[in-house]
């Protein structure tokens, strides 16, 4: 064990499920032996949730502690460009970890928006790119917009272009997996006013290869001051197993699921090579690794079980957009040799993404003020060895149909939706939530209820101040009429002001 800070590193996959790592899933069709280590040399949370069931919502959620439906975004996907959903000023993992004297990098997708100068068709790739991961808390950035189904598709450094986007494409037929390609040839116009624009040197299938290669050689360039005491935090969100599933060719053939068990498979081969530096650089023993995934698997995950017998949502109910547990129970591994107690454990209680900004403001020494991390609570003695570390109630959110739910122990709660009626689960007997019990208990189905009421208005899930949502009442909130919204917001700052 150590009391030197960090350093940090957050890998993100795209749609990986709970049944797409080995060492989680003993029927898997192919092997992470990456993944499989940090499991074996750290921590294992098995019950372990990403702040919502898609892409964009989960983004926020891991980087600012705070739900993204507290935000004016109540549900779906960000496109390639607009108005960044991380407001000026709002803290995050990033801004904190700057402020504390270190290093910061984002290399890999994005997909939270950013300003691109001009419109389709009317570029200006000589000017900045605006409202982006710099202005976040990160000093450097290298990656995507978002995902490559959305385009603006090129290799961004900085607030630049590396070859600007001037050419068009659009998706094409995948042979090794049900989905599609991005690939070339391009076009020098559009065909279609849904075409994508692309740089000339894009090629979907070097995401993987070029994100690690950039991550070690900033790594590499931060290692002398990470040994001297200005330690490092990297964020690293790859663009895989998620669409368009194109492994490298020597990839083919790994596992037996197909061109999704190769991506996988690909996967774990890149993060090998973080670790593989990590150990060559001399950092390995105190820098901090996270491994998870921003949402369930794609849908794709049923075909797999009736063709290959591989079930990437680890036998959990449905899979990515759900608010069933296949939706947003994810792998979540933390590896830190000098850091972590008793490595090779698995801890089976709730622990949310969103809580990775307290755990790393705990390990610092870092203040949360009451307007940040709303939702994060620290697990940071659960990595020093703590047994009796409880989370708060964690709160998430489907999308087709949108549910919210709340999770307090071994109970979970579906509010009920706009034609649907609550389901009450005991994950604890019933981890696949076969039987909806929410009649039997009545007690605990309004208790539940009562809770999430309280942190959806009062603005956070921990102790302190109550904050404002970005909105007003909104109509996925079924449970909640919005006079009684409207009345305890009244109420709770008649008593702000009071005070």
């Amino acid at each position: 064990m150590t009391d030197a800070r960090p350093n940090i590193i957050v890998i993100y996959t795209d749609d990986q499920g709970y049944g797409d790592v080995s060492a989680l899933n003993p029927k898997a069709k192919f092997q992470t032996p990456n993944l499989d280590r940090l499991a074996r040399e750290g921590i294992c949370f098995t019950n372990g949730h990403c702040a919502d069931s898609v892409c964009t919502p989960s983004r926020y959620g891991l980087l600012t502690g705070r739900y993204c439906w507290r935000t004016s975004r109540k549900r779906g996907v960000m496109g390639a460009e607009g108005p960044c959903l991380i407001e000026d000023g709002r803290m995050t993992i990033a801004s904190l970890l700057r402020d504390q004297g270190y290093h910061t990098g984002m290399v890999g997708k994005w997909h939270l928006g950013m300003t691109v100068p001009g419109s389709k068709g009317e570029r200006n790739w000589s000017l900045p790119i605006t409202d982006m991961p710099l202005d976040k808390g990160f000093d450097y950035f290298f990656g995507i917009p978002a995902s490559m189904n959305f385009g603006v598709l090129a290799w961004f450094e900085g607030r630049y272009a590396k070859v600007p986007p001037t050419l068009y494409t659009r998706k094409k037929p995948n042979d090794r997996h049900v989905d599609f390609r991005i690939m070339p040839p391009y076009e020098a116009a559009p065909q279609d006013r849904h075409d994508i624009e692309i740089a000339p040197d894009f090629d979907d299938t070097q995401c993987l290869t070029r994100f690690t290669d950039k991550a070690i050689e900033w790594l590499q360039g931060r290692a002398d001051d990470a040994k001297s005491g200005t330690p490092f935090f990297l964020y690293l969100p790859l663009t895989s197993p998620h669409y368009p599933v194109c492994p490298l060719p020597e990839f083919y053939g790994a596992g037996e699921a197909g061109g999704y068990g190769e991506f996988v498979v690909e996967t774990d081969h890149h993060v090998g090579r973080i670790l593989d530096f990590l150990k060559a650089a001399e950092l390995d023993d105190n820098t901090l690794v996270i491994f998870t995934s921003d949402n369930g698997p794609e849908s794709s995950w049923a075909w797999r079980i009736d063709e290959y017998g591989h079930d990437s949502r680890g036998s959990f109910r449905e899979g990515k957009r759900s608010a069933y547990e296949g939706g947003h129970r994810i792998p979540f591994l933390v590896r830190w040799p000098n850091g972590i107690a008793g490595p090779g454990r698995s801890w089976d209680q709730t622990v949310g993404q969103t809580d990775l900004l307290a755990t790393f403001a705990e390990l610092v020494g870092a203040h949360l003020p009451d307007d940040a991390g709303e939702d994060s609570q620290s697990f940071a003695s659960v990595l020093r060895g703590s047994s009796t570390h409880s989370r708060a109630p964690l709160i998430n959110h489907g999308e087709s149909p949108l549910r919210y739910t709340i999770t307090d122990g071994t109970w979970k709660l579906v509010l009920p939706g706009a034609d649907t009626p609550a389901e009450l689960y005991d994950l604890a007997q019933d981890p696949g939530e076969t039987h909806n019990v929410a009649i039997e208990q009545p007690q605990i189905r309004e208790a539940l209820t009562t809770k999430i009421t309280a942190i959806v208005i009062n603005g956070r899930t921990t102790v302190g101040a109550p904050q404002p949502n970005d909105t007003g009442y909104w109509n996925d909130l079924t449970w909640i009429d919005e006079e009684t919204y409207s009345q305890k917001n009244s109420d709770r700052n008649m008593n702000r002001k009071a005070d």
